[in-house]
């Protein structure tokens, strides 16, 4: 016996990703071109630094947009499920080209180092705040992601380059009243190291999704040993948990009970599927009910070695 949960809605508000994307992309497109100029005018590796990020920002939000919108397509004949998936590749995505600006940064922090390039402080200063007042407006707008991946990759994109034009106004504040060019290609590398720290956490969670690993915060022990308590169960087995995406997430079990009569099985999956739901969270549930057999009379507890307690499904004899 076996349900599919397919009317469950995501616990994301959908309704108003797209829009947030939308104003996302145009602001931080405005703030790329000036970032742009004003780092090629004031000759700050710094402020070119935050460019690339702003860049990396805009493809970011980019793809987020194109992944939502595959995200709301229905289940079809070739794609039961939907696109879910999407948004994690598009996470992915996003967590290499990170890692790339990231790098290309350190080159150039490590060439300016060398260049002792004149930098005009007092517009970096300005074009600093005017970039930092802008990730405060988006980052604003993105926030309230929910846990979804997509959107949160977009979230640390942005939120990384409000970190980002923090540093370009530190090293510019610095090299005003100093005159030490040291501290541009300083906050530069501070900068890369910041956005390759967040590809690499997001880069994870992706991978880990991919690999259909148990979902985050989810104990499959505890799971089991709740199935176990409620009326009737004898025993769980074959229990696997995954994830479609960030924000749905999908289980099955064979479940072997006391009761063999259908009516009485069906009262017994239904509570299993509302303690699945409601406890844990899962969105779409498949259980198969067998019936005890004459000598199976302890509960069974379900095994998880130390190596695999939350990455990955397991398994359980009778």
């Amino acid at each position: 016996m076996s349900e599919h949960n397919h009317d469950e809605q995501l616990t994301s508000p959908d309704a108003v990703k797209e829009p947030k994307l939308k104003f996302a992309i145009a602001l931080t497109s405005v703030t790329l071109v000036g970032e742009l100029i004003g780092g090629w005018w004031t000759g700050s590796l710094a402020l070119l630094s935050d460019a690339g990020h702003v860049f990396g920002d805009v493809l970011a939000l980019a793809l987020a947009l194109v992944a939502f919108r595959l995200s709301q397509r229905g289940p079809t004949r070739e794609h039961t499920f939907g696109l879910h998936r999407a948004e994690v590749f598009a996470a992915l995505i996003n967590s290499l080209l990170l890692g790339l600006i990231a790098l290309t940064i350190f080159f150039r922090a490590y060439d300016r180092l060398f260049a002792h390039t004149e930098i005009k402080s007092g517009w970096m200063l300005a074009i600093g705040l005017v970039g930092l007042l802008v990730n405060v407006i988006v980052l604003t707008r993105l926030s309230g992601h929910g846990g979804d991946i997509n959107l949160r990759g977009a979230y640390l994109h942005v939120l990384g380059d409000l970190l980002a034009s923090v540093g370009v106004v530190i090293a510019a504040v610095l090299i005003a009243l100093t005159g030490q060019y040291i501290f541009d290609p300083a906050i530069s590398v501070a900068i890369g190291l910041l956005i390759l720290f967040s590809g690499l956490r997001l880069g994870r969670e992706s991978v880990h999704i991919l690999l259909e690993g148990v979902p985050r915060g989810v104990d499959l022990k505890q799971v089991a040993e709740d199935v176990t308590v409620l009326d009737n169960v004898v025993s769980v087995h074959h229990l696997h948990a995954w994830s479609l995406c960030s924000n749905y997430t999908a289980i099955s079990a064979h479940v072997v009970a006391t009761v063999s009569d259908p009516q009485e099985q069906r009262e017994v999956h239904l509570a299993i599927e509302k303690l699945l739901r409601e406890r844990f969270g899962f969105a779409e549930t498949t259980i198969e009910m067998e019936a005890a057999s004459a000598d199976q009379e302890a509960p069974l507890v379900f095994p998880l070695s130390e190596e695999s307690g939350q990455g990955g499904a397991g398994h359980s004899g009778q």
